[in-house]
């Protein structure tokens, strides 16, 4: 009878552990580790590495428009329903370049958890600047160094690609410009994904008050000029001041 007690014991416990490892990150809403980031980027590797049949019914089950995007939009292949649209997709993907590329994306971003941590975090900000804004579900793919961020039908998605880093090889060779290639580094990832997806909602927002929400978001000056420093200022010393008018 006592052995019964002590195994149900023993098993109560280690549910309640089970379901607190899965809770806590919701426990502490304002530390941006409930924040996720989708890893379509690790199955996509897999599918443009070995060809896995698997892999690829895992993203076009899983993560449906966002394959869509990237076959149709981003690297323009064709339509993501034609017959031959899978081997093309593939073969897109066996230049040497690409390949290399892919291995090396995969070495940097092993791991994301201070990206995702601190990409919660400002979007908590700007979510308090804007409280009707709805949170975009954020995924990281491999594009071919086409667009830095793609947002789609409540989707934002990194192309891990083009944040190697300034000297990374690639960039040189196709002739960024050092003003560029300063721009595609890890630490570009927060702000460009905060900047991009403030100008889908408000396309025709003001430049100044657009870097000036990501430098209040991040708590950091990334963009630092007079005309900031102004606009600062003036939200100090508005009695009232709503980001949305301002935009």
């Amino acid at each position: 009878m006592h052995n019964k007690f002590y195994i149900i014991s023993f098993l109560i416990i280690m549910v309640c552990m089970g379901c607190q490892w899965k809770l806590a990150p919701h426990d502490n809403a304002d530390s941006g580790q409930e924040f996720v980031i989708e890893r379509y980027d690790v199955i996509e590797r897999q599918f443009l590495t070995t060809g896995d049949f698997a892999a690829l019914q895992e993203l076009k089950t899983l993560y449906p428009t966002e394959t869509r995007t990237l076959i149709e939009d981003v690297l323009c292949l064709g339509q993501v329903n034609e017959d031959d649209i899978n081997s093309r997709f593939l073969m897109y993907f066996q230049d040497s370049t690409l390949q290399t590329i892919i291995h090396d994306v995969d070495l940097e971003f092993a791991n994301l958890d201070d990206i995702s941590q601190n990409l919660g975090k400002a979007f908590g900000h700007l979510q308090k600047l804007l409280p009707n804004l709805v949170i975009p579900k954020v995924y990281t793919q491999i594009g071919s160094l086409n667009q830095s961020i793609i947002i789609s039908d409540g989707l934002l998605g990194i192309s891990l690609d083009k944040y190697l880093g300034q000297d990374y090889p690639s960039y040189i060779k196709f002739d960024y410009s050092k003003q560029q290639r300063e721009m595609m580094t890890r630490d570009a990832i927060i702000p460009d994904c905060i900047g991009f997806y403030l100008l889908s909602v408000y396309p025709n927002a003001n430049k100044t008050v657009v870097q000036w929400t990501i430098n209040h978001c991040m708590g950091k000056k990334v963009y630092d000029n007079p005309e900031i420093e102004q606009f600062d200022n003036f939200v100090k010393t508005a009695k009232k001041f709503k980001l949305e008018s301002a935009l």
